[in-house]
């Protein structure tokens, strides 16, 4: 397990400048083998929620359970963490690098980035790309 000194020491200005713990979320989206993780509480999601039936599955796991629940986090896919802000996202990046997941990245923009992906044109463009994958 890599401590999170060592984890903590790495995030320079340059990494930081250069995006290295951030993802698009068209970018994530298109990955294979990719999964999106939703850290916000249990009232936020009853609130607004993504199913994201035609992108990946998502696993909901408020920040406050994931010491608790981390097994169910499989370490073989691309992990996308998401809250409103980013804080919470942060905070569970650093704590997953921790435990050594590799494949993890913050979605940015939050909420604006993520709805982007809905619209009408790219949502057709993503049903038409799985479809093609299942022939």
């Amino acid at each position: 397990m890599e401590r999170i000194e060592n984890i903590m020491k790495s995030m320079t200005f340059e990494f930081f400048a250069s995006g290295k713990h951030k993802v698009k979320a068209s970018d994530h989206f298109s990955k294979d083998n990719a999964l999106f993780l939703d850290v916000r509480s249990t009232k936020e999601r009853n609130t607004l929620s993504f199913e994201l039936i035609y992108h990946m599955p998502v696993l909901h796991m408020p920040i406050s359970e994931i010491p608790d629940r981390l097994s169910e986090i499989p370490k073989d896919k691309h992990i996308g963490i998401f809250c409103s802000s980013g804080v919470r996202a942060t905070i569970v990046y650093v704590f997953l690098r921790a435990r050594d997941y590799e494949n993890v990245l913050i979605l940015e923009g939050g909420y604006s980035n993520i709805v982007e992906e809905f619209k009408p044109s790219k949502l057709l463009k993503t049903i038409r790309h799985k479809k093609l994958q299942r022939e």
